[in-house]
């Protein structure tokens, strides 16, 4: 059997996040693992578990790692930080969410705006329904014995 050492994708969309697993190399690249190796956060290029002795005991049975699968195992020994382009990217992040946190609350302020020209419509069909109707009360009837 032919053992790889590969990543598996398990992020969200456009939010990468991987696991290192050993997989039959034949097999798709989110299908049934072998072995759990660890995970790995690229936007934040950090490895965020890394079990080393599994990584070894796979080398040692002959899976092959991928070059990306290499290059997160020295990552691991080396304790690196994140590469400066994804931190720029990330800082891009949060200036978009800014600008569509603005538009949002323009449209829940004319959102309100029009729920409350909604009641004042209803409560002044209330009273012009009220002052043309007079009330009228039902007469009771007393009982003799």
């Amino acid at each position: 059997m032919a053992v790889r050492i590969r990543l598996s994708r398990i992020g969200k969309k456009h939010i990468p996040f991987f696991r290192i697993v050993a997989v039959d190399s034949r097999r798709k690249r989110n299908s049934a693992v072998l072995a759990n190796i660890g995970t790995y956060d690229v936007l934040n290029g950090k490895v965020i578990r890394f079990h080393e002795e599994l990584y070894q005991e796979w080398i040692s049975k002959g899976a092959l790692p991928t070059d990306s699968a290499k290059k997160i195992y020295q990552l691991f020994k080396k304790g690196a930080a994140a590469p400066e382009k994804v931190s720029e990217v990330k800082a891009v992040k949060p200036q978009k969410e800014k600008v569509a946190g603005k538009k949002t609350s323009a449209k829940k302020e004319s959102v309100e705006v029009a729920q409350e020209k909604k009641v004042a419509a209803k409560k002044e069909v209330k009273k012009a329904t009220e002052a043309a109707a007079p009330e009228k009360t039902p007469a009771k009837k007393e009982k003799t014995s």
